[in-house]
């Protein structure tokens, strides 16, 4: 079953999506999408594949712009803010991509050290190698800070991807297909560790297929198909829910109604 359930957040919105629209060649990969964030909330999104929710947590960080809607994130619209606006609060994020995105010409511990490399004022080095050290730790891979990323595995690129995203203890913290690849022990340790670091005053945004470690951590699904936002709520809503594939799909991803 996993660790139990956060309590609810109690905050206000802190990232808001309205009529957000995303198209790639022509196509609308989101398609009128509305959703709210609240500070202190772990959130979950779920829903079938190339529904459109990679696409969402992207727009939803600044790293893709929409091309209809809002995006505003603590007060203020992503379409409002000039380069600088918008490096400052990409400071205040984490975001774990599903293809990893790790430095081919450095180190895993320069990987997992680069967001700590950026802040100003600069942590001093011994500092940073430690808490380099103990992330890795965490994601069981102690020792591996000499190594390049094409010795490692896929699934040990995914646990240095997850520790560089979570090492500066940012606000927002994204997670796409966080353990994609791995084994279920060390999903289960990953979600745990996502849990962990979740701030109170910030939020955790997860996108995963892996329900069932899900629920452990997150009061509030998000279901997202054909780019829109087909379901929002917590479990009770989802057994209430007279949508068939809703049921359907949590009942299937191993959440017994």
């Amino acid at each position: 079953m996993g660790a139990a359930a956060p309590e609810g957040a109690g905050g206000g919105p802190v990232i808001s999506a309205t009529g957000v629209v995303r198209r790639f060649g022509g196509v609308p990969v989101l398609d009128g999408v509305d959703l709210e964030v609240r500070r202190g909330e772990l959130l979950g999104i779920v829903g079938p594949g190339g529904g459109g929710k990679t696409v969402l947590l992207k727009v939803l960080a600044g790293l893709l712009r929409p091309d209809g809607g809002e995006v505003v994130i603590d007060g203020a619209s992503l379409a409002g803010l000039e380069t600088d606006g918008r490096a400052r609060l990409w400071e205040r994020f984490g975001f774990l991509f599903q293809n990893y995105a790790l430095f081919d010409f450095m180190t895993v511990g320069e990987n997992v050290a680069f967001p700590l490399e950026q802040r100003r004022p600069r942590a001093p080095e011994d500092e940073i190698r430690a808490r380099v050290a103990t992330r890795l730790s965490e994601v069981d891979l102690p020792g591996t800070e000499a190594l390049f990323p094409n010795e490692l595995s896929g699934g040990m690129k995914k646990r240095v991807a997850m520790a560089r995203a979570t090492i500066a203890d940012a606000e927002f913290l994204f997670y796409d297909d966080p353990t994609a690849g791995l084994d279920p022990v060390t999903s289960s340790k990953i979600f745990g560790l996502i849990a962990r670091l979740h701030l109170p005053r910030g939020v955790s945004v997860v996108v995963s297929h892996d329900v069932d470690r899900m629920r452990a951590i997150c009061r509030r699904f998000v279901m997202i198909d054909r780019g829109r936002v087909r379901f929002d709520g917590d479990l009770d809503a989802v057994h209430a829910s007279d949508d068939e594939m809703v049921r359907t799909f949590f009942d299937e991803s191993g959440l017994a109604l």
